[in-house]
């Protein structure tokens, strides 16, 4: 019997270390694939990452692009803006000029008509109208008949 047993625990051993060896070939088989699981997701990270990155890439060249647009609309509209205001310079300078000769006009109508309430003969109304219609029409009077001349650049801003 002794043999039996012998024999049992050396088949035994035998089974235990074919076992084994099919248990260690599991898990490296286990172990390889978990490996190759791993390297794909870890591939599948760096893709996406450098998706991420190459799409990080392109938004800033387009905000770039649209910041550069957006500088330049502002330079323009600074630019006709400086013009704008310019202009309104020139304007007002010219509309105090005619405001003045405006003034200077009614104040020799009211001059005229003052002195025609004052008793003047016919002959000599007749003669202040027809100087009142010389002094009326700017064509006749040099001083009035000057162009404007105002620039931007005389003006403070």
């Amino acid at each position: 019997m002794a043999s039996s047993s012998g024999n049992s625990s050396g088949s035994t051993q035998l089974q235990n270390s074919g076992s084994e060896e099919d248990l260690q070939l599991l898990m490296d088989q286990r172990k390889r694939k978990r490996m190759q699981s791993n390297r794909e997701s870890a591939r599948r990270s760096r893709m996406r990452k450098q998706q991420h990155l190459d799409e990080l890439v392109a938004q800033v060249a387009q905000l770039r692009k649209e910041s550069n647009q957006i500088i330049t609309r502002i330079n323009f509209t600074t630019r006709d803006l400086m013009k704008v205001e310019s202009e309104n310079s020139v304007l007002r300078a010219q509309m105090a000029e005619l405001s003045q000769r405006l003034q200077s006009l009614n104040d020799i109508l009211n001059y005229i008509n003052n002195n025609n309430s004052n008793g003047v003969l016919e002959s000599d109304h007749h003669n202040l109208q027809n100087n009142a219609e010389t002094l009326m029409n700017p064509w006749n009077l040099l001083c009035f008949n000057q162009p404007i001349m105002a620039t931007a650049d005389m003006l403070p801003y």
